[in-house]
């Protein structure tokens, strides 16, 4: 049996971990936590769109899913960065 490729395995709003890796990934240690934590909202939905494999909707998005992706964005860049 193949196991499938993380890199294929889709990604919604409730996967805080995954889309904070991803965003980790695309801007490194460029954003800092305080950068991190006066993202808008609106730029963060923007950008979380845009992960290859991200396949839920913009409506599907609440407050509480971008407060948690930035609280794991935070947690990944300092766990990248230390």
């Amino acid at each position: 049996m193949a196991f499938k490729d993380i890199e294929d395995t889709p990604i919604k709003w409730a996967d805080h971990e995954d889309i904070a890796i991803k965003l980790f990934e695309r801007f490194g240690a460029e954003f800092t936590e305080s950068k991190i934590y006066r993202i808008r909202f609106t730029k963060l939905i923007e950008w979380v769109l845009e992960i290859p494999n991200f396949v839920a909707k913009r409506e599907d998005c609440t407050e509480a899913h971008l407060e948690q992706i930035q609280a794991k964005w935070v947690y990944e860049w300092r766990y990248e960065t230390k």
